[in-house]
């Protein structure tokens, strides 16, 4: 773990989403399943080679370590005070947490989502200007100003270890690795 920030080890799933098609937001569902290996079923993003447009153009046969996004809850509060309606899903993330800093924790720490799933955390989420054209702005926002922590606030990404189905409600756990601790690069 990072020394001077405790966070904690065990939150919730707030809500799930997912979208076949490569659109900025997804629409929240009931559940989603987990493929290991693959991703969210029925997710544009999912596969074992990147999904990401620009980079599937110029190298296709990537690993894809964006099978899964991300995001805590949290951050939407921290918008709305500044100015900004985001809800779960609106950030094309497909798990929103509440409890978890999730931005904090080391490469591959481990998430675990109800019984059985689990995501391996492998980069920050990048912000992009597709988060402008969704609202005026906000990009400025999910940067990170401070000189300690994360440079951004838009979730994390990971790829699926274990399958399950997810569903908001369910139990999240970080078991962070073994090994010295690792800021989590930008994918």
């Amino acid at each position: 773990m990072q020394h001077g920030h405790v966070f904690s080890l065990e939150g919730t799933v707030v809500a799930v989403a997912a979208n076949r098609g490569h659109h900025f937001s997804k629409p929240p569902q009931d559940w989603i399943m987990l493929v290991e290996g693959h991703g969210v079923e029925g997710d544009a993003h999912a596969g074992a080679f990147v999904k990401h447009r620009y980079l599937a153009r110029r190298q296709p046969r990537l690993p894809n370590l964006r099978q899964v996004h991300l995001i805590p809850a949290e951050l939407f509060a921290s918008l709305s005070d500044a100015g900004f309606q985001v809800a779960a899903g609106d950030l094309g993330e497909n798990i929103t947490t509440a409890g978890l800093d999730l931005e904090r924790m080391s490469l591959r720490t481990l998430i675990e989502l109800g019984p059985t799933a689990i995501v391996e955390l492998t980069g920050l989420r990048t912000p992009c200007v597709l988060i402008d054209r969704f609202q005026q702005g906000l990009k400025q926002q999910v940067l990170s100003s401070a000189e300690t922590g994360p440079p951004f606030k838009a979730g994390v990404l990971g790829v699926v270890r274990a399958g399950g189905m997810v569903a908001a409600g369910d139990t999240a756990r970080a078991r962070p690795p073994s090994s010295s601790f690792r800021p989590l690069p930008a994918v």
